[in-house]
């Protein structure tokens, strides 16, 4: 498909605009999804004129973490192309990386007796995790001969770039987690499977213990958790590789990592729904394709609250109308995964998406939700055909072949 796209990619003055309501899928509790019951009137009048379907952001049975699914929904294959969580953090936090460069995203924790007992340390405010992580800046800038550089998230995240003073091999970043990803367990130590990534570990575990002195006095932040350790790849860009001028429109710094990744633009935006709508408005003269992505949808889906979940469909939808008073010529809603309350996680099952365009079927779904999405023209599909749809739709595709 790549190769095919490159031949009859065709450039116009169409706006496309992809919104990502993040984790957006479920499963039923007490025989109804979060998509099910809430009151979602302008999306469900939207899916009656729309393409709807399921997409699979990786394979069947898989489960894809947030960098695997976005990609996906951007075109990109991600069995092709695997990107490291901690890569997305620092970039989507403005941090350069190099090819001397290993980063990882890191939580503050609770740690006592040894045990982990709060993985995101009650969700600290922002303004306290970025004190902490100025900390942690000033008292360790440098392990050995690795230089270390860090950089405040929001809440409990933060990043952090051991950069090496040569450039690494390859394999260099295959070194495991150190969250047990479940509370009451100990923390795991951090281990290399080659004697590059080895040395990453090593510095790992000194950063580890320096960290935990420094934080000992602290209540809830005492600890911190390395995740997603890896290096950048060279990956196409975007705009090469279809043709559009894109706006990341993200709270969260790692949506906007993993666009930066890919040559979107990607300012920081703050707020909510309402501020990234005026976002969009301000910038719409400006760009051919638009990614508004909204993080809550996957919080309330992993802290298990279906009703905080269902209620945040029915706050975008109150929104839904000022977006489609735009026109934009193809507008796109999906998520990158499903995150069922009822697994309070990620999880492999198909994602409901539709494509609004003058050019579409539709009449198949009488709602925006997993089963009515389940009717419609898109069937079930690979989440990387959901750009090339949007590019036929926007006519940005010419005819292959005689």
């Amino acid at each position: 498909m790549p190769e095919v796209l490159d031949t009859l990619i065709q450039k116009n003055d169409t706006k496309i605009v992809m919104v990502v309501l993040d984790g957006l899928g479920g499963l039923p509790i007490n025989g109804t999804t979060e998509m099910e019951a809430a009151n979602t009137p302008n999306l469900d009048s939207l899916a009656r004129r729309s393409a709807t379907g399921l997409h699979i952001p990786v394979a069947p049975g898989i489960t894809p973490g947030s960098g695997p699914g976005h990609l996906g929904i951007f075109g990109y294959n991600p069995m092709d192309w695997q990107i490291g969580r901690g890569v997305l953090e620092a970039l989507g936090l403005g941090m350069e990386l190099k090819n001397t460069d290993v980063a990882m995203r890191c939580n503050y924790a609770t740690m006592k007796d040894g045990l982990i007992v709060d993985r995101r340390a009650g969700r600290i405010p922002t303004e306290q995790s970025k004190k902490l992580t100025e900390l942690l800046q000033k008292e360790i800038p440098q392990i050995d001969d690795v230089k270390l550089i860090f950089a405040p998230g929001m809440e409990h995240r933060f990043a952090v770039v051991f950069r090496f003073p040569d450039e690494l091999p390859d394999g260099a970043d295959l070194v495991n987690d150190t969250d047990p990803q479940k509370e009451g367990k100990p923390p795991l130590e951090p281990v290399g499977k080659n004697e590059s990534a080895r040395k990453v570990a090593e510095v790992a575990k000194k950063l580890i213990a320096r960290a935990q002195e420094i934080l000992k006095d602290q209540e809830r932040a005492n600890y911190i958790m390395l995740r997603g350790i890896a290096r950048v790849p060279a990956i196409p860009s975007f705009h090469d590789k279809f043709g559009l001028k894109a706006l990341a429109i993200a709270v969260y710094p790692m949506y906007r990592g993993l666009a930066r990744l890919i040559g979107m633009d990607t300012p920081v935006v703050q707020g909510d729904i309402a501020e990234e709508i005026d976002f969009l408005k301000k910038h719409y003269d400006r760009y051919d394709f638009f990614f508004m992505h909204i993080k809550k949808t996957d919080s309330y889906g992993e802290d298990g609250n279906f009703e905080a979940k269902a209620k945040k469909l029915e706050e975008f939808d109150r929104y839904l109308p000022e977006i489609l008073s735009l026109k934009p010529d193809v507008l796109v809603i999906t998520g990158d995964h499903s995150t069922p309350s009822l697994l309070k996680s990620h999880s492999w099952h198909p994602v409901p998406v539709l494509i609004n365009s003058p050019y579409v079927l539709g009449g198949l779904s009488s709602a925006f939700t997993e089963r009515e999405c389940a009717k419609g023209e898109l069937g079930i599909f690979s989440a990387y055909h959901i750009l090339p749809l949007s590019l036929a739709n926007a006519g940005r595709l010419k005819k292959f072949g005689a």
